[in-house]
């Protein structure tokens, strides 16, 4: 008869084996990316990455070692049965240590290439620029940017100090998707704005705000504009940081056919795509006066009628067109403990990307605006809302603005000397 305990332990043997050789072979973070994505990183970013990731994988190796231990000294069934919920134990941890990597190493391995890591680099740089821009006046820390290319319509964002799937650690920079589709990167500080938000705590006390502060409207109204207070603040975040550039680029992402702009998800952090984007047009409104973007939001209204909707849908946001512009001064000019008692307006002026503003600034430095290193590097975020603005208003361009574009973002990124 076959010694079932010896056949037990040469497969809980085994399967240790696997598992553990598995596991240090994690260890070298070069296998997953390849150098030249690694060396495309600033040295601070990459360092924290590369720190984080070493320190996972060590301690996953500690474990798979008191793993082989616990094997080692097994003398009987009740042992072997220890063994095996460890082994169970140690597969499930290697399993969420190894989607970290793996989430690092496909944002990693998007930089490949030196135009699209230069492309990155300037994400980073404009991300990070936008958040300390906040942060900074506040004395708070702003984490590092990563930004990275994955399909779809929409960006998103990691969050730094977020715990990540290994369970061990928190993420150590703000990683924010681009689509491929956007080469203007305002969705990227809409992203940003979460991470800020997340930081200073303000989307609880911004719900808090619309729960109570639109008076007189119908019921269930301001929990529904409560409930969606996480991305009208990134909203508003993207709004002070490139003016009507952000709103019009929203504009085109959501701008689908008619049942997916009604679409109502009890639950969906996103406000309906439909009053969402006169949100936008209301903060140009009140900030900058009449403009191109009254415009867009005939046209919007128009192609998207409010007969189209749902009837429930449809009261919703027939109730709230006569309150967004309590909902964007709730937004924009409210005090709020965030903020130290500022208003977030007060912490970054919409004005200084205003069209007016914007315009006389390509005025006065000419050329040397999009191709001097020093006009690139200091003007990055209104450089961003600026072409964003000729992209959103000019048709028939004698000078390419996507080109444009494209040229001082590789220069900010590094992957153009100054002319």
């Amino acid at each position: 008869m076959p010694d079932i305990q010896a056949a037990i332990k040469t497969q809980l043997s085994r399967q240790v084996i696997h598992w553990t050789k598995a596991a240090q072979r994690l260890a070298d973070l070069d296998d997953l990316a390849s150098p030249a994505a690694w060396h495309s990183l600033e040295r601070y970013i990459g360092l924290s990455i590369r720190r984080h990731l070493t320190k996972v994988v060590a301690q996953l190796v500690r474990e798979g070692e008191l793993l082989q231990a616990a094997l080692a000294a097994a003398v009987s069934p009740v042992d072997l049965l220890k063994v095996r919920r460890q082994l169970l134990n140690f597969r499930n941890r290697y399993t969420r240590v190894e989607m970290t990597l793996a989430f690092f190493a496909d944002a990693i391995n998007t930089r490949t290439n030196p135009k699209i890591s230069g492309y990155l680099n300037a994400c980073d740089i404009l991300a990070y620029r936008s958040m300390a821009m906040l942060l900074d006046p506040l004395g708070k820390p702003t984490p590092s940017a990563l930004s990275y290319f994955e399909k779809g319509m929409g960006a998103a964002v990691l969050r730094a100090n977020l715990r990540l799937w290994d369970g061990t650690g928190v993420n150590p920079v703000a990683a924010i998707k681009i689509t491929h589709h956007n080469l203007l990167p305002t969705a990227l500080i809409h992203e940003a704005g979460h991470q800020v938000a997340a930081v200073v705590g303000w989307n609880e006390e911004l719900a808090a705000k619309l729960a109570t502060g639109l008076t007189g409207a119908p019921v269930g109204l301001p929990e529904e504009w409560a409930s969606w207070a996480s991305e009208i603040g990134a909203d508003a975040f993207a709004f002070v940081h490139t003016g009507y550039a952000a709103v019009a680029a929203l504009h085109d992402v959501v701008a689908a056919d008619d049942a997916v702009v009604f679409t109502h998800t009890p639950g969906d952090p996103h406000p309906i795509s439909y009053i969402r984007v006169l949100l936008g047009v209301e903060m140009c409104r009140q900030f900058y006066g009449a403009g191109p973007w009254d415009d867009l939001a005939q046209a919007w209204v128009t192609l998207y009628s409010l007969q189209k909707a749902p009837s429930d849908t449809r009261a919703l946001l027939e109730a709230s067109i006569a309150f967004l512009p309590s909902i964007v001064r709730i937004t924009l000019r409210e005090p709020m403990r965030a903020f130290d008692g500022r208003p977030l307006a007060a912490l970054i002026n919409p004005d200084r990307v205003k069209p007016e503003a914007l315009l006389a600034m390509e005025q006065q430095m000419g050329a040397a605006l999009y191709t001097s290193m020093h006009w690139v590097w200091t003007e990055a975020l209104r450089l961003l809302a600026l072409t964003g603005f000729r992209i959103a208003t000019t048709q028939n361009q004698k000078v390419d603005t996507y080109a444009q574009l494209e040229e001082w973002l590789l220069r900010l990124g590094g992957a153009l000397q100054a002319a």
